[in-house]
């Protein structure tokens, strides 16, 4: 396997209703997606997940793209290789930019597949038919409000709710929805509003039974981590702690949590994350796969990626649906009973709908041949 060329579309899709966090509110996605061809012709995709802005992690769309044009795919390009693992090694002299890695790993691994000619879920060792999914809810404009969107989703079969909280935006919410709505199966995403000064404060999440608390405190954290999971029963998630399998074994070691959502983009490929996965595996920490509201492509690796058996918990994979009028894959993802049936056809298990793409693009470019960035 050799890539000849690769083409990055720059895309900007309007969400069917904004996305709120701790961190701000999403109304338009902006990402790109790689359509990386091989020497035989056959044509992988990938997609970016970074965000406009650097609140998520330091990378963003722009930055993404001056990474992939500037060194990655330079360093990729005419490289034979036997499988997808070999790029994180190509990868090695560039620091972090996981994001950027990703992106174009995924589309290495969406050839590999169609090579071997099986899905994209059996080429990476998946055996599950069908995953759990779970929905995340942004922070709506009153508490009343929270509530009839979580029973929007609970009718509609989402196994898990993950509302996000913040300072101001916690107690009493989840209070709310266990009031409303009983003993569902119910985490809080905290996006790293908190501090240990708040450790009385995230104690009194202890008794409303929830599946976790995702990131509660610093980004880039596990020691603290730790010592909130000391004195909480609510099990701690690690998220944007999370950056590499290195950054796993580390927070394991320590006890910083009991959970791990492992996110393809964040993590620097499908590669790493599989060797996250098996680490967490081995040492009966749960795994769930997050969601970076991805268009379709993004969404494709995420259900194949949590087709891995260590993936018991419902993640964040929704329907296309829940984001766009419009995906950019056919069929679009659907959710019925709460799951996904994880596809079965060679590569991503869903066609590339061009004509959407071509529709939301905002920029396009082609890279053809290679000069080394160093």
């Amino acid at each position: 396997m050799k890539i000849m060329q690769v083409q990055i579309y720059t895309l900007e899709k309007k969400m069917k209703s904004p996305f709120s966090t701790s961190f701000g509110t999403v109304h338009n996605k902006k990402f790109y997606v790689i359509e990386a061809i091989d020497e035989s012709g056959i044509v992988g995709w990938g997609e970016g997940v970074a965000f406009e802005a650097p609140w998520y992690t330091e990378e963003t769309v722009e930055t993404s793209l001056h990474m992939l044009r500037d060194f990655l795919v330079p360093l990729l390009l005419n490289k034979e290789l036997e499988h997808p693992n070999e790029v994180s090694q190509i990868f090695s002299s560039i620091r972090r930019n996981q994001m950027a890695k990703a992106s174009l790993e995924g589309a290495v691994w969406d050839i590999y597949a169609q090579m071997k000619k099986v899905s994209l879920a059996e080429a990476i060792g998946g055996t599950q038919k069908a995953i759990d999914v779970g929905i995340s809810i942004g922070i709506e404009k009153t508490i009343e409000k929270q509530l009839q969107v979580v029973e929007k989703f609970l009718n509609e079969g989402y196994k898990r709710i993950k509302i996000k909280i913040k300072p101001g935006w916690d107690i009493e919410v989840v209070r709310a929805i266990r009031a409303r709505f009983g003993e569902i199966p119910l985490m809080v995403d905290a996006n790293s509003a908190y501090t240990l000064h708040d450790i009385e404060l995230l104690k009194q999440l202890d008794e409303f039974n929830l599946m976790m608390i995702e990131q509660p405190l610093a980004q880039d954290d596990i020691v603290d981590h730790a010592v909130l999971q000391k004195q909480i029963t609510t099990p701690v998630c690690l998220d944007e702690s999370i950056c590499s399998y290195n950054d796993a074994k580390s927070a394991i070691a320590l006890g910083s949590c009991q959970v791990i959502n492992i996110k393809i983009g964040r993590v620097g490929g499908i590669s790493e994350a599989i060797k996250i996965h098996d680490l967490c595996v081995a040492n009966q920490i749960a795994v769930w796969c997050g969601g970076m509201l991805e268009a379709g492509i993004g969404r494709a690796h995420n259900v194949a990626l949590t087709s891995l058996t260590g993936f018991t918990m419902p993640g964040d994979t929704a329907a296309s649906s829940r984001y766009w009028d419009e995906d950019i894959i056919y069929p679009e993802v659907t959710v019925a009973n709460g799951q996904i049936e994880v596809p079965t056809s060679i590569g991503i298990g869903y066609a590339i709908n061009r004509a959407a793409i071509e529709k939301a693009s905002i920029q396009k470019e082609i890279i053809t041949t290679s000069k080394t960035p160093f």
